[in-house]
């Protein structure tokens, strides 16, 4: 089989690079190992858990209404109803992409693929059955499989990853998880709004080490009261199997115990998928961490391969692959187009959610880079009040010379939506004047975004925060 680009690999990346290639007139070969389109983020990731994430937030929804006077009766959880309404939105999406492929005349082979050289791919087709594909360039865009550690990977379904944890199998008694990272919180807040006991064990001194501490602070007092424990400081030492629960050896401040937990949900990152797809036999170089290494415009050392997504570095989200693969494709395409975004923002799908963008203030400090931040409270935002929620934050970071937008934090329900505008302000290169300037609806959310940038020039209207004139 001849094909001038194939695609290995159909996620969020993948499909957009075989989509886009295909709009441009060229003759496309996407090959995906699983039955459908849609990769980790859909089938078993993002779409699913934010899913998920749903159900827990109505459910909490529901308690918060209390405090209106209004009550209601504990509700039923019907797991099996549940686990099939998440089962039908990823359906309903994978067959949509379906649809778009064949659409597109994108051919589509399901199977094992590797590498047997920079030109070709030996593909052990689903369902039986070889096909060999002589390609001109591959976008890799194979993806990332959850981190596993050997003395962790017990033969029993009680020890879980993520993809595991999102299955529902059922709701636990009690789920330790281990890592306080996005996917433990995210996964911790659903099982915890479902009925299980959550604790939740993170080796540093701190959850989300990767995000601002003034932002972290508020989930972490809410998960406080969510969650059972939340222990930091923490290493997990050993897990035995007792057949009805996981016995849990935790070695802390406060010295060494064992525990036992219903289950116990194993996330502490991901890794790239770039073993066992015969790169050895190109010449596509691979890192200590597995990453492929890749230039400005996705191409590998190998001419013909070029590298998208999570196989190439962090970090590992779905949308950095999708624009990763149209940059491949232009480039392939012979149009001067590179990968340099300013921002890519990152959205941990909490309650509360927390979002940011650019640069920030942790970033900053290791830098040296001197910023002026900003930052204003909700509890001085009238949308904020009316919603009960006035523990969220928005910050943004500037330049001190030309006050420029470099970076946006912000802490709250609906964060993943706001911090598209401050992600656009850093890519417009936009200044202090120009978010105060762009007038917001009243009462929303967004008006936090304004609202900071007004702070910025001391001409914020709900707090006082006058700036020295000199």
């Amino acid at each position: 089989m001849q094909s001038p680009l194939v695609v290995l690999g159909g996620g969020p990346g993948g499909y957009a690079a075989a989509f886009l290639a295909a709009d441009l007139g060229m003759s496309v070969t996407l090959v995906e190992r699983e039955e459908r389109l849609g990769g980790t983020c859909l089938l078993r990731g993002c779409i699913p858990s934010k899913a998920l994430l749903h159900v827990g937030r109505v459910l909490s929804e529901s308690k918060e209404m209390a405090e209106w006077g209004i009550a209601f009766q504990q509700p039923a959880i019907d797991v099996d109803k549940l686990r099939s309404r998440k089962d039908e939105v990823i359906s309903t999406l994978t067959g949509g992409l379906g649809q778009l492929a064949k659409r597109r005349n994108v051919t589509i082979v399901h199977g094992e693929a590797r590498f047997s050289g920079s030109n070709t791919l030996e593909v052990a087709v689903a369902g039986g059955g070889h096909e060999t594909i002589q390609f001109e360039h591959c976008i890799l865009a194979s993806g990332s499989r959850p981190t596993r550690i050997p003395a962790f990977d017990l033969p029993t379904p009680r020890v879980m990853d993520s993809t595991a944890a999102l299955e529902l199998q059922e709701i636990p008694e009690s789920l330790l998880v281990i890592g306080g990272g996005y996917i433990g919180l995210e996964m911790g807040t659903v099982y915890a709004e479902l009925g299980s006991k959550v604790s939740v064990v993170e080796l540093t001194d701190g959850l989300l080490p990767g995000a601002d501490r003034d932002l972290v602070k508020p989930l972490a007092k809410r998960l406080g009261g969510l969650f059972d424990r939340i222990m930091l400081g923490t290493k997990v030492a050993t897990l035995e199997d007792r057949g009805d629960a996981i016995a849990v050896t935790l070695e802390g401040p406060d010295g060494t115990t064992t525990e036992t937990f219903s289950r116990v949900l194993v996330s502490v990152g991901r890794r790239p998928n770039s073993d066992g797809l015969g790169l050895e036999n190109t010449a596509v170089t691979i890192d200590g961490k597995g990453f492929v290494g890749v230039d400005a415009s996705q191409r590998s050392s190998d001419p013909s391969i070029y590298a998208i997504g999570d196989v190439c570095g962090e970090p590992m989200l779905a949308h950095r692959a999708s624009h990763q693969g149209k940059v491949a494709v232009e480039a392939i395409h012979g149009e001067p187009t590179v990968f340099e975004p300013r921002a890519i923002p990152a959205v941990v799908f909490t309650d509360p959610e927390i979002a940011w963008a650019g640069l920030t203030e942790q970033e900053a400090a290791a830098q040296g880079r001197a910023v002026e931040v900003s930052k204003y409270p909700w509890a001085a935002s009238g949308r904020a009040q009316s919603l009960g929620r006035t523990e969220g934050l928005t910050k943004i970071l500037f330049d001190p010379e030309t006050e420029r937008v470099l970076g946006i934090g912000i802490v709250g329900p609906g964060a993943g939506e706001l911090v598209a505008e401050g992600t656009l302000a850093i890519e417009m290169g936009c200044t202090a004047v120009d978010l105060a300037d762009t007038i917001h609806a009243h009462p929303t959310l967004s008006e936090t975004v304004g609202f900071s940038a007004e702070g910025q020039l001391g001409t914020a209207t709900e707090i006082y925060r006058p700036r020295s004139r000199s």
